[in-house]
């Protein structure tokens, strides 16, 4: 991924994308039973969390266009470290990180997804300046 340029022209580390958002991250995950890709918002106070989650779900439509697909929209679950946070995600099941045979399976699910989370932030994070 690394040759590959964030929607504005620059250069990305996208296993560690940064929103600029304190609470607010994308992640990639992949384990031994499938692989997952979203956006988490972990703001430890419910209230201000829930106005991110609400900010987001004002643009789900155009969200649903930059990714191509409706993703599962998620406010208050409980994570494995015992944290309430928000999620908005997708998931493949049925694959697995340790199966090299399923690695062009995995990058083909993954890839696309963070460049159009990527396109989708650079359009929308200057409506979350004010909640900082």
């Amino acid at each position: 991924m690394s040759p590959v340029l964030s929607a504005e022209g620059e250069k990305i580390n996208w296993v560690n994308y940064k929103t600029g958002e304190k609470h607010l991250s994308f992640r990639m995950h992949a384990d031994n039973k499938k692989a997952s890709i979203g956006i988490e918002i972990t703001h430890k106070d419910t209230g201000i969390q829930q106005i991110y989650f609400e900010q987001l779900l004002q643009f789900r439509h155009l969200f649903a266009e930059a990714v191509g697909e409706e993703w599962n929209w998620q406010l208050h679950k409980i994570d494995e470290q015992g944290r309430t946070i928000s999620h908005i995600y997708i998931e493949k099941s049925g694959v697995s990180i340790y199966q090299n045979k399923d690695w062009p399976e995995l990058i083909s699910f993954l890839k696309p997804r963070i460049i159009a989370l990527d396109a989708f932030w650079s359009s929308f994070k200057y409506t979350f300046e004010n909640l900082r």
